[in-house]
C-alpha cells in the first residue's frame, strides 16, 4: 500500500475520531488513537516514538473511561441513591441505542427515575438528574479536549 494512502487513512481516522467524540455511534478516541498509531507506524516510530504512542493510548483509555463514568460521578456527587446510579447506568446504555439526543438525556432521565423510585421526592429526583446531566456534559467536554490533545501531541511529536 502506498505511503500516501496510509497517511490519508491515518488523517481520516483522526478526523472521524474527533467527530466521534460527540457522536455516540462512533468510538471517537479509539479512532483518533488508531490514526495516530498508524501515523507513527508509517514512519517506523522515528518521529513519533513508542513511548509517545503509549501515552496517547493511555489518554484514549482515560477519555473512554470518562465517557462511561461521568454521569455516574455527577449523580454520586450529590448523594444519589444506589437506585439513581443504576438508573443513570441504564439510561446511558439506553441512550446509546437512541442516538445523540438519547445520550444527552437518557442518563438524566434514568438517574431521576431511580432517585424518585428510591425516595419518592420529585425535587430530589430532579436535582440528581441535573447533576447526572452536568456530569455527562463535563465528561463529554473532557473527552473532546483529550481527543484534540491527542492529535496535538501527535502533530508536535511528528514535527519536532
Amino acid at each position: 500500500m502506498s505511503i500516501v494512502v496510509l497517511w490519508v487513512l491515518a488523517v481520516l481516522l483522526m478526523l472521524v475520531g474527533l467527530v466521534g467524540t460527540v457522536l455516540p455511534v462512533l468510538p471517537g478516541t479509539a479512532l483518533v488513537f488508531a490514526g495516530v498509531w498508524l501515523g507513527a507506524w508509517i514512519d517506523g516510530y522515528e518521529r513519533v516514538g513508542v513511548y509517545t504512542v503509549i501515552v496517547l493510548g493511555l489518554m484514549a483509555v482515560l477519555a473512554w473511561a470518562l465517557d462511561y463514568v461521568a454521569a455516574l460521578m455527577g449523580a454520586k456527587r450529590v448523594g444519589a441513591s444506589p437506585q439513581a446510579l443504576i438508573g443513570a447506568a441504564i439510561g446511558t446504555v439506553a441512550g446509546l441505542l437512541a442516538g445523540f439526543v438519547g445520550v444527552l438525556f437518557m442518563p438524566f432521565v434514568g438517574a431521576a427515575a431511580g432517585e424518585y423510585l428510591a425516595r419518592r421526592d420529585e425535587q430530589r429526583a430532579m436535582q440528581v438528574g441535573l447533576a447526572t446531566g452536568l456530569g455527562l456534559l463535563l465528561g463529554m467536554v473532557a473527552k473532546v479536549a483529550i481527543a484534540f490533545a491527542m492529535v496535538g501531541v501527535f502533530v508536535v511529536a511528528w514535527l519536532v
